[in-house]
């Protein structure tokens, strides 16, 4: 007979990755041409590290956190989410007051692990997730949902 495993190692990104992702989404933000709010959660969601631009509008405080929720907590990108939500059996997961349905929130991904989310707000959707996606790789992160 087996013996119940009681609990999970869980692993999560660390603090270095962390500070990391957020100077290598600046560099490809200021590449890009915008300015960004960037926050970075553990698996759980809960906020690791965040930094926000001088410039950028005091709302991508909460989008960029909500992005990295979203993608940390389905560990699937945001920018997916505007398709799933078309369908009725998946559409009342809209309603979630942190559901993030906006491109430029990705998983943190780690040997096939989620090991927290990133969340990049401040240009469009498009140039929001052209950084975070950037910065992914440039740390050396899987770049799931291309």
């Amino acid at each position: 007979m087996s013996t119940l495993r009681k609990s999970a190692a869980a692993s999560s990104v660390s603090q270095a990755a962390a500070v990391a992702l957020i100077a290598a989404v600046q560099a490809a933000a200021a590449r890009i041409g915008f300015s960004t709010a960037i926050a970075i959660t553990d698996p759980g969601g809960h906020l690791k590290a965040f930094e926000r631009a001088d410039d950028a509008p005091f709302l991508t405080t909460e989008i960029a956190f909500e992005k990295a929720w979203t993608a940390a907590s389905f560990r699937i990108p945001t920018h997916t989410w505007n398709e799933r939500l078309a369908d009725p059996r998946v559409a009342p997961l809209g309603g979630h007051p942190r559901m993030m349905a906006v491109g430029g929130g990705c998983p943190i991904v780690e040997d096939g692990r989620c090991v927290g989310g990133l969340g990049v707000s401040g240009g469009s959707d498009e140039q929001d997730r052209e950084a975070a996606e950037e910065a992914l790789a440039a740390v050396g992160f899987e770049v799931s949902g291309r």
